[in-house]
């Protein structure tokens, strides 16, 4: 297989930017699904009669689904059209939100968070090494940006959106709007994305040859860390709103959407200097992400304080997405499909244990232990983003070593 994604030109599509929009709109239909059920969560727990912690699976079984399902996606669709596969998972995904809605117990919703997990690991597989076959050379950097652009969009303001309409209608409105955008993407996928053949396919073998790469191995386990921290504290962000910063319901809503316009400048600024300055934007998240639970800590216990932690956590995990992702990329160039599912991978198995054992401390201990559990998992993630700082200005001073020797 030719895995270098900037190895040929793609042809010359009509609305190659169409195109790469319309990835974009996929990632966010799928991950604002996947997050859809945070800011509903007490709503849907009463509904279905199970407590906050059980209703966290909503989270957690689609997210490990999907860990599981993305590398599978990639190696099973070979050399077929991406374009079809893009398709068909989005359909699968307007079934999954309607199921959704219908729900009347939580193994029927389970059920339909399982479907969410197989097409959250094709769409984020697939998507991922598609900027390469739609634009030329020079706008790969631009267009990957604008398809993972639409993941970022999503883990800010698929929450909110989500609230907003569940508080005006009804948590199974919500899922009845996302499996209308669903459709509304589908649609335009046919209408605008080009037939997109695979330069080849992707064996188990090449996965494993990828896994031994130190510093992708690093990238990895620092995504796992950040994404786990933060996922421990968000899944349960209403119930930390409203019985420990003292929030009516009603304000639910617009105070995630503040978390969401605060995620979408972190996720810009983390996307203009990490391309330059990887290691430092990594030590900022990691920084901002260790800091964000102990402000709801130590002022979470007023409406002034939680909303300050609210927004310094939007800022932070904004830039999750594309600083993580760039770090990716850069410890392996040459093949960035099979590092886009490993990342796929290790970002939802982060979820699923975040969500999982978050929801384990909240039943048993209490939100405030739970926020001091997310801690610890970001001062982890900040010593080792330290360490990969590190190893990189290591790596650089080596690289200059020679050219100083011959002065």
């Amino acid at each position: 297989m030719n895995t270098h994604p900037y190895a040929t030109s793609p042809p010359p599509f009509r609305h190659p930017w169409l195109a790469v929009i319309a990835v974009a709109m996929a990632t966010f239909s799928v991950v604002t699904t996947e997050m859809l059920p945070v800011g509903l969560l007490t709503p849907i727990a009463g509904t279905l009669d199970t407590s906050t912690g059980t209703a966290g699976l909503m989270i957690s079984l689609p997210a490990l689904l999907a860990a599981l399902f993305a590398p599978f996606v990639v190696i099973a669709s070979g050399s077929m059209d991406r374009r079809k596969i893009l398709c068909g998972l989005l359909g699968l995904l307007m079934m999954a939100n309607l199921a959704s809605a219908l729900a009347q117990n939580m193994v029927w919703m389970l059920a339909a968070r399982v479907l969410v997990g197989f097409c959250m690991g094709g769409i984020w597989a697939i998507a991922g090494g598609l900027a390469s076959r739609l634009v030329p050379a020079a706008s790969i950097g631009l267009a990957t940006s604008m398809i993972f652009g639409g993941v970022a969009a999503a883990s800010v303001l698929g929450v909110p959106l989500g609230a907003q309409i569940g508080d005006l209608a009804g948590w199974r409105w919500a899922f009845g709007v996302m499996a209308l955008f669903s459709g509304l993407v589908l649609a335009l996928h046919l209408a605008v994305v080009p037939a997109v053949p695979a330069a080849g396919s992707v064996s188990w073998r090449q996965f494993g040859t990828q896994l031994g790469n130190r510093q992708l191995q690093a990238g990895l386990l620092l995504t796992l860390l950040l994404v786990m921290s933060h996922f421990m504290g968000f899944t349960f962000v209403r119930p930390l709103l409203l019985s420990v910063s003292g929030f009516e319901a009603q304000w639910l809503g617009a105070l995630l959407f503040l978390y969401g316009v605060a995620g979408i400048a972190g996720n810009f600024l983390a996307g203009v200097v990490a391309v330059r300055r990887t290691a430092p934007t990594i030590i900022a998240i990691s920084a901002g992400l260790l800091l964000t639970p102990l402000l709801f800590l130590a002022i979470g216990d007023s409406g002034t304080g939680g909303g300050i932690a609210l927004l310094a956590w939007g800022l932070a995990y904004g830039g999750v997405s594309v600083g993580l992702m760039t770090l990716m990329m850069k410890a392996a160039p040459q093949a960035v499909e099979i590092v886009a599912a490993l990342y796929v991978g290790v970002f939802n198995v982060g979820i699923a244990l975040g969500a999982w054992a978050g929801g384990q401390t909240v039943d048993r201990l209490g939100l405030s232990a739970n926020l001091w559990l997310a801690a610890g998992c970001a001062a982890a993630a900040l010593l080792l983003s330290l360490c990969i700082g590190f190893a990189e200005n290591n790596r650089k001073a080596a690289g200059r070593q020679p050219r100083s020797a011959t002065l």
